[in-house]
């Protein structure tokens, strides 16, 4: 089932909501995008921004002054590091199942979670896949300090902790969205890869990026599931489009020129059946919601896409496996524009699924 899935234009969305009711946000996916619907986070609440949400079971865990950090000097660090690899190796090895264990997503920090499983198993159509995400490694491990304020993943032991604790995490997802029977999608929100290569990320090589992308990317694999990598600015596509991610995510409406560079890496991608989730409606600027609409936006999409041709690839072949979404989630802005981003990306997928005959 997994092998035969194509999104063929369909509308997906990245993740989150500018709301403060999870509800009320569920409703909105399934109100704009019923094929593909997924777990919406929202960020107004302190727990659920794009790293406290996910940081629950990492050894050394601390939090001062609303501000979380590992404590790889804390008299209790050595034991919790050893009880972390010892759960792992328990779930790994078979002995324990997942939700016996700290690799769960929990009602106090993934609410919404909670509640679209709810209501998925209620809805009178099945969906053709289902979608979840966690924050991908490298931002994850770059983004935590240790009490001396140097990012975790310059310390080996706690960057596999950190790769390891995502790659469960994101396996339970799958386990627990397999339950509906229909393909599962989880995407790896990656916004550090912007600054991959640059002074910020001295001494990080290629290979430990890539690494760290195996070893999660695998994870979703060994549950069934499709494996995205999400990028909403500028990155060095090559070592996303070698990984053996199934989705590659990017902003196309804001770098695509960037993106095209990487052709070769493209061609080989699309012609191994993998998918491109184009970005194609815009969430960075206000200004840019406003202007569009979704006939623009179409246009947009269809011109860019039309630069893969010289690849080989048609508009019927590029769309086919190709999902419309927006640039990033929608957090940030405001309800109405939020709205606005999700009516656009459900009519630009219309709008070319019929123009072009999927």
């Amino acid at each position: 089932m997994i092998n035969d899935f194509k999104p063929n234009g369909l509308p997906l969305l990245i993740g989150s909501l500018p709301v403060d009711d999870h509800l009320l946000a569920i409703k909105l996916v399934l109100d704009y995008t019923p094929e593909i619907p997924l777990w919406v986070q929202l960020p107004v609440f302190r727990e659920e921004g794009m790293i406290a949400q996910f940081l629950p079971g990492l050894p050394g865990l601390t939090e001062e002054d609303e501000r979380f950090f590992i404590n790889t000097s804390g008299r209790n660090f050595n034991d919790d590091i050893i009880e972390f690899y010892e759960e792992y190796l328990s779930v790994t090895g078979g002995e324990k199942d997942y939700d016996d264990t700290r690799f769960v997503l929990t009602p106090e920090t993934a609410k919404g979670f909670y509640i679209f499983t709810d209501k998925i198993k209620d809805l009178p159509v099945k969906p053709k896949a289902v979608k979840g995400q966690i924050t991908g490694p490298v931002t994850l491990a770059t983004s935590v300090s240790d009490q001396d304020g140097k990012a975790i993943f310059y310390n080996e032991e706690m960057r596999d902790a950190v790769v390891k604790l995502v790659a469960m995490k994101a396996g339970w997802q799958v386990r627990r969205l397999s339950e509906f029977k229909v393909p599962v999608i989880i995407f790896f929100d990656e916004a550090a890869l912007a600054g991959f290569g640059s002074s910020a990320f001295i001494g990080i090589s290629p290979h430990e990026v890539a690494g760290c992308f195996e070893e999660v990317i695998g994870a979703v694999h060994k549950e069934g599931g499709l494996a995205g990598i999400h990028v909403c600015s500028n990155a060095d596509w090559s070592v996303v489009l070698e990984s053996s991610v199934d989705i590659v995510s990017f902003d196309a409406y804001s770098y695509f020129d960037k993106f095209i560079l990487y052709s070769d890496h493209i061609r080989k991608f699309i012609e191994s059946g993998r998918m491109i989730a184009w970005g194609i409606v815009p969430t960075l600027r206000p200004e840019d919601i406003e202007k569009e609409n979704a006939a623009s936006l179409a246009e947009n999409w269809k011109k860019k896409a039309k630069m893969l041709e010289p690849l080989g690839f048609d508009l019927r072949t590029v769309l086919s496996q190709s999902f419309i979404t927006p640039s990033c989630g929608t957090g940030s802005l405001n309800l109405d524009q939020a709205i606005k981003v999700l009516s656009m990306t459900k009519d630009v997928s219309q709008i070319l699924r019929k123009e072009i005959g999927i």
